[in-house]
């Protein structure tokens, strides 16, 4: 991908919902032991997730999953084991966003841009780096995160347990507190391209 992101404006995208998809876990400890479950059966856990940028007023927004009215995440999810990244991000930005029985669940017409960022989480527990601790050998996942180049238009079809929600990288900026370090980096992994508004 070049140095350049077309943006699109918010008002050309058409949203709507489609049935709920219930969170595997019930809670931050049940997940991290499923991680630990599946890391004994099939190794490091591979997540990928996608950077969709949109604007708003002229100002670049991401668009972002809320659930439960608290919790903020990109849309993605883990890798089946030998899957392709690529492929399998696109199959998941489908399975979360394209609208039930669409055209784009046969193709994943997503054109998927550089990888900006992999984070690691070296143990079965919540932290995660943007680096390998160095006593660490064996991280128990790897996250990466994905620039998605949106088309100039698009239906995008949410869960109705969930909101999509067009945050402006203004709010984003150093708001570890409220987004967290994953998501409130993303301005900055954003820096080195030159957004052309359309």
């Amino acid at each position: 991908m070049s140095n350049t992101i077309a943006l699109y404006p918010l008002a050309n995208f058409t949203f709507s919902t489609k049935e709920a998809q219930p969170e595997e876990d019930p809670s931050v400890s049940a997940r991290l032991q499923r991680l630990q479950n599946n890391y004994e059966d099939f190794g490091m856990r591979r997540t990928v997730e996608g950077i969709l940028v949109v604007h708003d007023h002229g100002h670049p927004h991401i668009l972002m999953l809320q659930i439960a009215n608290a919790f903020f995440k990109l849309p993605g999810d883990y890798l089946l084991p030998g899957e392709d990244e690529i492929t399998g991000l696109k199959k998941r930005l489908d399975d979360r966003l394209a609208p039930p029985g669409s055209s784009a669940m046969l193709d994943g017409d997503w054109e998927i841009g550089d990888c900006l960022a992999q984070w690691w989480r070296p143990n079965f527990e919540t932290f995660m780096y943007p680096f390998v601790p160095a006593h660490i050998t064996k991280p128990k996942e790897c996250k990466k995160l994905f620039v998605v180049q949106m088309p100039e238009r698009k239906v995008l079809a949410v869960p109705k347990n969930m909101k999509l929600l067009a945050i402006p990288l203004f709010e984003l900026y150093d708001n570890a507190a409220r987004y967290g370090p994953q998501l409130s980096a993303i301005p900055h992994l954003l820096s080195r391209y030159s957004f052309i508004y359309q």
